[in-house]
């Protein structure tokens, strides 16, 4: 592999270090904040998800400064919000305060996950694209596990001041990731079709494939440009020609949240303790989780461009339908003892399946003038759900049985192995070019 490629993928990945620091890490200041403040369940759920309703925003409007400034500019940005929310949240005298440095932080979120992958696919070979992508998704999980093993540790050390601590240190790497972005190129992508800089373009292809001659770097140029060519219909997103992946990109974002899994992610040190296990060792419950994430992440991303994303997803269902009935069946019997296994399976069956998927296929599927619109749309459904969920999660755990949230979950699970069976197409190694005609896009129809 082109070792730049790497190099480039992976700095751009590091958003998702920040992205899954930043949504795990307040699961070990939750209790402890609803306490210090006084908060009822109402306005905890509101401080809780306040990062997720920036999220929100972020999702919505990325795909503007992506396609407006480019790819690698967004990016750069991207770390400058986190760094702002971690050292805000650190010092958030009043619920207020934190909210709105949250809110910030959610901002970066949801604008890497429009950026990030759409840039990692649009300078990678079809042959590796899969892998590339996904060091988005491994780098969400090794943040989540860094922000869960911070948690345990700054919770025994910490002292009072231990929350402040948890939120703060995650400036650092977000530092670190801003001055990483100033060492990558534009996408030649975005550069030949929403710039039309043709000779950066080229340049920028030439360093992606070095062993090309020139005129296959300008036949790859032109076939850029001409399968981005809009007719018609003027390069707008809503049209019936992006049926299907508008489709596509809603119903994977739609039933990667009613999995449950940014419930487990947010609520995981309660969840445990509903089973009796005190604050301390559901802690370090919480760090197997990370650490269950993040080895399955792997698996994941070394089968994606093997098995393929379809056969993915079909994997995860069927993990994801195993794992939440049997822990709807242990709360319901008080068989608490399988609970952290289950936890653990679910876990393992999400970052196989959806996890290593999700945000690969959104920036597959689209065309090169929709892609950045796309992975909005995409990116925007999955944190609407994830906000809405984890707003309500406290409502639902005071008004019903934990079996009955799992098992609502799992029934979920059970729709979107139907949907993966019949609806989804197939997407390993077809280059981007390719890919529309494969979904009945082609350049110009309408």
């Amino acid at each position: 592999m082109n070792l730049r490629i790497f190099f480039w993928s992976l700095t751009a990945a590091l958003a998702g270090f920040l992205f899954g620091f930043d949504t795990v890490v307040i699961s070990g200041a939750e209790q402890t904040i609803q306490s210090l403040w006084g908060l009822g369940s109402g306005m905890h759920g509101v401080a809780m998800g306040a990062a997720l309703y920036g999220t929100v925003l972020g999702s919505l409007v990325g795909g503007w400064p992506t396609d407006r400034f480019g790819r690698r500019a967004t990016l750069l940005w991207i770390g400058i919000l986190y760094f702002v929310s971690a050292v805000w949240s650190a010092l958030a005298a009043d619920v207020y305060a934190f909210i709105a440095a949250r809110f910030i932080g959610g901002l970066g979120v949801g604008i890497s996950t429009v950026a990030a992958p759409l840039y990692i696919s649009e300078i990678s070979p079809p042959g590796r694209r899969g892998r590339l992508a996904g060091m988005f998704q491994f780098n969400i999980v090794f943040g989540i596990l860094v922000a869960f093993m911070s948690n345990a540790l700054l919770a025994r050390f910490g002292g009072v001041h231990a929350w402040r601590w948890m939120l703060g240190v995650e400036a650092i790497p977000a530092l670190l990731y801003t001055v990483f972005c100033f060492g990558i190129p534009e996408s030649p992508r975005w550069l030949l079709v929403r710039k039309g800089d043709r000779a950066r373009g080229i340049e920028v292809l030439r360093l992606i494939e070095p062993e090309a001659a020139p005129a296959e770097i300008e036949a790859h140029a032109d076939e850029i440009v001409r399968a981005s060519f809009e007719g018609k219909e003027g390069g707008r997103f809503w049209t019936w020609r992006l049926r299907v992946p508008i489709l596509l990109a809603f119903l994977i974002s739609f039933f990667n949240q009613l999995s449950g899994i940014n419930a487990v992610l947010y609520f995981a040190p309660r969840i445990f303790e509903w089973t009796g296990l005190a604050t301390q060792a559901a802690l370090l419950r919480s760090v197997g989780i990370g650490l269950t994430n993040l080895i399955f992440t792997f698996v994941g991303l070394w089968l994606i461009d093997r098995l393929g994303r379809r056969t993915l997803l079909i994997i995860g269902s069927i993990g994801y339908i195993t794992s939440l009935g049997l822990t709807a069946w242990s709360f319901f019997t008080q068989h608490f003892s399988i609970v952290p296994v289950c936890i653990f399976a679910f876990i393992a069956s999400h970052a196989v399946g959806q996890g290593a998927v999700i945000w690969v296929f959104i920036s597959e599927i689209f065309p090169n003038r929709q892609r950045a619109e796309g992975q909005a749309l995409g990116s925007f459904t999955h944190w609407m759900f994830a906000a809405l969920l984890t707003s309500f999660f406290p409502k639902m755990a005071e008004a019903m049985a934990p079996g009955y949230i799992f098992l609502f979950f799992c029934l979920m699970m059970v729709l979107q192995l139907v949907w993966v069976k019949f609806m989804v197409p197939e997407t390993k190694g077809v280059p981007l070019e390719q890919m529309q005609k494969r979904l009945g896009i082609e350049p110009g129809s309408v």
